[in-house]
């Protein structure tokens, strides 16, 4: 089992306003950088081979992690389609119980011209198995929906109700994974010195 580590990025003014994200490439906020700033990869982690997002939020947080990084497009967050940029109020008062009744689909929640997430569990679970096959330790500055799918894969959790794990976005989380897309995990919420 290879090792690989996930680092969420650091706050956006979406993500303060509560509003899906997804595709949409939005800097770091202010405060979002200063968070990130007081970061830092634990020495133990600073040696994998480090990917990232293409979106400009997880590459600006690597930066700021002082991390030497390449793009992996496998790691763009979930296409929420016609949601974006949406507070979940604002899609009630558009779409009604639609959007209840969607999201009570878990894995198989559709957005309007938008991505499920277990398409986002299959594109992540793919990458895993190049990185098993690899068998070099990485990590990765991505997205929540990308390390929810892991947990996901990890767990068997369908994304529906609570999580089997509370996760803290501003830590590093430990997985590995196997070269027939086995997902692992070996340790959450792993502090980012000064977080």
């Amino acid at each position: 089992m290879t090792p690989l580590a996930l680092i969420r990025h650091g706050p956006t003014d979406w993500n303060e306003q509560k509003r899906l994200q997804g595709r949409a490439d939005r800097r770091l906020s202010p405060a979002g950088r200063a968070e990130v700033g007081g970061w830092s990869v634990p020495r133990a982690y600073r040696g994998f081979d480090w990917v990232c997002s293409p979106l400009t939020r997880a590459v600006e947080t690597a930066r700021l992690l002082d991390l030497e990084t390449r793009i992996e497009p496998a790691l763009i967050e979930m296409d929420w389609g016609a949601w974006e940029g949406a507070t979940i109020d604002e899609l009630r008062a558009r779409y009604g119980d639609e959007v209840q009744r969607r999201t009570a689909q878990g894995l198989d929640l559709r957005p309007h011209d938008g991505e499920s997430p277990r398409e986002v569990r299959a594109r992540v679970g793919a990458w895993a198995a190049t990185v098993a096959a690899s068998g070099r330790p990485t990590g990765a500055v991505c997205h929540q929906g990308i390390v929810r799918a892991f947990l996901s894969l990890a767990t068997g959790w369908e994304m529906i109700g609570e999580p089997p794990h509370r996760l803290d976005w501003s830590r590093l989380h430990l997985f590995a994974v196997g070269p027939d897309r086995r997902v692992e995990i070996r340790r959450l919420d792993v502090a980012l010195d000064g977080s």
